[in-house]
């Protein structure tokens, strides 16, 4: 067994990143470290009668009931050549464990985001759950994969609902300005219906965090505006291939001209180890995903 977290030393906001390579079949895939809590030797599964498409079944790991899923199955890559190389990886997600059964784990890598590009359909081919792409020492490439994608396919109430924010009433927020950072298309989708729902019409999407950075830097350059009548809150993603969440905090906290625009994080990787990142980079608040009714609140509180 091998704990992923312990020796973690990389710095808050400084845009890097340490992923954990593996094999599915013959390709080479990533995942982030944060996202992981160990990598374990398979341990004996108990079946689930009905179980969702592509659940083995559970495990029973130090008291805990943690699904597993077959990766390999899910991302189309076949089965294990040689089953004595495969490994759980067990991943923390929405305060949920899950086990990720794949071929053989590789190494990890320290990296940048800026490394990670936004793949393209030609790139990744039938690959729906890319959500980057990097080029390893070797020349080799290695895909990094939305493992959150996967689990919310397969059980969609872990993605939340849009439906919920109703319970706060009618709202009026249209005079406010949003700036949203988020790499994920449907989850793009789903905050700007659910700020919509919350009554704030005016929201501008970027794909990652250097994107909403160039947005809110040019903002700041003209002397003939205060960025903060402009923009009054910046809600942003955690992993964003180009540049990350808690770097584009620590870069609008750090701005003179920018620095009072309020930052809400988003994301799956806010557990209560990693809490400390955000406030370290001078996040306003920070929300785990998918507690849409709680992101409102805390939106409410920072920007009315």
């Amino acid at each position: 067994m091998e704990n992923l977290n312990d020796g973690i030393l990389l710095e808050s906001g400084t845009n890097e990143l340490e992923a954990i390579l593996f094999e599915l079949g013959n390709e080479c895939f990533a995942i982030n470290v944060l996202k992981t809590r160990e990598i374990i030797t398979p341990m004996p599964i108990t079946s689930i009668p009905n179980a969702p498409k592509h659940v083995e079944g559970v495990i029973h790991l130090r008291g805990e009931i943690i699904p597993v899923l077959d990766l390999a199955a899910i991302v189309n890559q076949g089965d294990s050549s040689d089953t004595g190389n495969d490994k759980f990886i067990i991943a923390e997600l929405n305060r949920m464990k899950i086990a990720f059964r794949v071929h053989r784990v590789k190494r990890i890598i320290r990296l940048s985001w800026d490394q990670i590009e936004k793949p393209s359909e030609l790139a990744t081919g039938n690959q729906p759950y890319a959500t980057g792409i990097v080029k390893l020492d070797d020349d080799s490439l290695a895909i990094f994969l939305d493992i959150e994608k996967i689990v919310v396919e397969i059980n969609p109430e872990l993605g939340g609902n849009s439906e919920s924010i109703k319970s706060l009433g009618p709202r009026e927020r249209s005079s406010k300005k949003i700036i949203l950072a988020e790499d994920s298309g449907v989850l793009r989708a789903l905050l700007k219906d659910t700020l919509g729902k919350a009554g704030y019409a005016d929201v501008t999407v970027f794909q990652n965090g250097k994107e909403a950075w160039e947005y809110l830097e040019k903002l700041a350059e003209d002397e003939s505006i205060e960025p903060e009548e402009i923009v009054q809150l910046v809600l942003t993603d955690i992993e964003m291939p180009q540049m990350d969440g808690h770097h584009l905090t620590h870069r609008i906290k750090q701005h003179h001209r920018l620095k009072g625009i309020p930052v809400v994080i988003f994301s799956s990787l806010i557990t209560d180890d990693l809490y400390h990142k955000g406030e370290k980079v001078g996040a306003s608040a920070q929300v785990s995903k998918p507690q849409l009714v709680n992101l409102v609140k805390e939106i409410d509180k920072h920007i009315l």
